[in-house]
């Protein structure tokens, strides 16, 4: 019978992995070691996963590819998030999807250099040209995917001026174009890098012993 005095060891032997015991003391050590982050960096992920319920923590920990790919995905959103309204708000001002469109692809390029370099380092498995080709032919899916639900919202619930109030227009166009879209594309991102971009584990090993720690 599982005792309730200690939910974060219950979830490590229902994972049978062997982790430190993660707590507000020591998650920022756990995060140093899942993604070999220094400084403020470091510390800005872990007060974030400090919002999270601490079984949520122990996961995310242990899967040091996924974290790295959140990270990645919320550095790009923070990228893509400013791309879009300072477009959206001056040059681009009367279209919307265009201007996150646009975003979106200036954060594809910042998410390839940091995917293939930090995130999937270690796997591989195909010619770098090839590689490339894949990573944006998905990423070319991966825009229309996060742009669906805005053009939805827009066109066919009409949620615009003068349909709708300056305000209504620009809640949907974030809670539609900005949350959703993201939250679609990235769960499809992930899925098809480790299927057909990165497909192998273990191939692009350096020699130096602290790459391979990390």
């Amino acid at each position: 019978m599982r005792s309730s005095s200690d939910p974060v060891g219950a979830c490590d032997a229902v994972d049978r992995v062997t982790l430190p015991r993660v707590s507000s003391e020591d998650t920022d050590a756990g995060i140093q070691a899942a993604t070999g982050l220094s400084g403020w960096p470091r510390r800005a992920v872990w007060r974030i996963l400090l919002l999270l319920p601490a079984g949520v923590r122990v996961r995310l920990l242990r899967r040091r590819e996924v974290l790295k790919f959140l990270i990645v995905g919320g550095t790009c959103f923070l990228v893509a998030l400013v791309v879009n309204y300072a477009l959206k708000l001056t040059v681009l001002a009367g279209k919307p999807v265009t201007a996150l469109m646009f975003a979106t692809i200036v954060s594809t390029v910042l998410s390839y250099i940091l995917n293939r370099e930090w995130t999937f380092r270690t796997r591989g498995g195909r010619e770098r040209h090839h590689e490339a080709a894949l990573f944006f032919g998905i990423n070319a899916v991966a825009t229309l995917i996060t742009a669906a639900p805005l053009w939805i919202a827009r066109y066919v619930f009409e949620l615009r001026v003068p349909e709708v109030s300056r305000f209504v227009q620009e809640a949907s166009d974030f809670t539609f174009g900005i949350v959703i879209g993201t939250l679609l594309a990235t769960t499809f991102r992930l899925w098809a890098y480790r299927r057909w971009v990165f497909p192998q584990q273990n191939v692009r090993l350096v020699g130096s012993a602290p790459d391979r720690a990390a």
